[in-house]
């Protein structure tokens, strides 16, 4: 019986335990506030399977942030692309979006949804410059400073977190995107800041709230404290409060994306960290 009452022991303390961690993370930790920040990603659901402790953290009100998410195709592979459209915008307003017109989906045969295809960089980078500066090429001329509409550009590394190919290509066209926008212009700092979502090994990819002390260690060690505007690395721990939690990451998944509900969605939702905490690291862009 004593198995039984450490294993007791262990589900209460644990869990106590983390969310402690989460409050102290979101009191001390450095985070981002009162910017303009676009979520890129591949598929609708990548918002809620990956990203749901940073849209949590970062649409909080008092952050003072706007948060955009943008969708580079409609996860057509199976004919549901107007079905997932609508989950889409459903589970960024779960999630915290201000308003369903701050999710943008294109429909573009350059970004076809598929487990082998890789998209060009060179064309997610012509999409962001044209949503979100249109008018660099004009201010390349005139020598002025380089402008953008958003403060912020976050996406997948170049693991993709489950290695898919379309998220892959997503960190390329992003950091071609930011690279773009000082190209040609020494001494100019890029006016927005690529943030990628750190891909971690698969033991570690299920081990659900015990992989908090391998986060915070590989946040601690990759990041660089120097400028509190733009911090070298963030970590987001969502908690159990609903409208601000885990819970709420849950629902996003089983109340928004319906059509992705098939079996093995659960055993995600319940295990993968990526449901619990997100860390990032802020990218070194250079021009070409």
């Amino acid at each position: 019986m004593e198995w039984v009452v450490t294993l007791g022991v262990f589900a209460v303390v644990i869990p106590v335990l983390y969310l402690y961690t989460v409050s102290v993370v979101s009191s001390r930790f450095p985070t981002l506030q009162n910017k303009r920040i676009c979520l890129l990603i591949a598929h609708p659901d990548d918002e809620a399977m990956f990203f749901a402790p940073t849209v949590l953290a970062l649409t909080r009100p008092e952050t003072g942030n706007h948060v955009k998410i943008l969708c580079l195709s409609s996860g057509d592979a199976d004919g549901l692309g107007e079905t997932r459209k609508r989950e889409l915008a459903k589970s960024g307003l779960t999630l915290g979006l201000r308003s369903a017109d701050d999710v943008f989906v294109l429909e573009n045969a350059d970004f076809p949804d598929s487990m082998t295809k890789t998209w060009d960089a060179g064309k997610i980078s012509a999409v962001l410059c044209a949503a979100f500066a249109p008018q660099i090429a004009r201010q390349r001329e005139t020598g002025s400073a380089p402008t953008a509409s958003i403060d912020v550009i976050i996406t997948f590394d170049a693991g993709g977190v489950s290695h898919h190919p379309n998220h892959i290509s997503l960190y390329h066209g992003a950091k071609a995107f930011a690279a773009a926008l000082v190209a040609g212009r020494p001494g100019w700092a890029a006016p927005v800041d690529l943030y990628t979502l750190a891909t971690v090994p698969l033991v570690r990819k299920y081990l659900g709230i015990l992989d908090v002390v391998a986060t915070l260690t590989s946040w601690a060690l990759g990041t660089e404290m120097k400028d509190k505007k733009h911090p070298g690395g963030l970590v987001f721990l969502a908690g159990l409060a609903d409208g601000g939690g885990f819970t709420t990451a849950w629902k996003a998944m089983t109340t928004a994306h319906k059509s992705q509900m098939v079996w093995f969605r659960y055993g995600w939702i319940g295990f993968s960290r990526y449901m619990y905490m997100n860390n990032l690291k802020l990218e070194k862009v250079k021009g070409p």
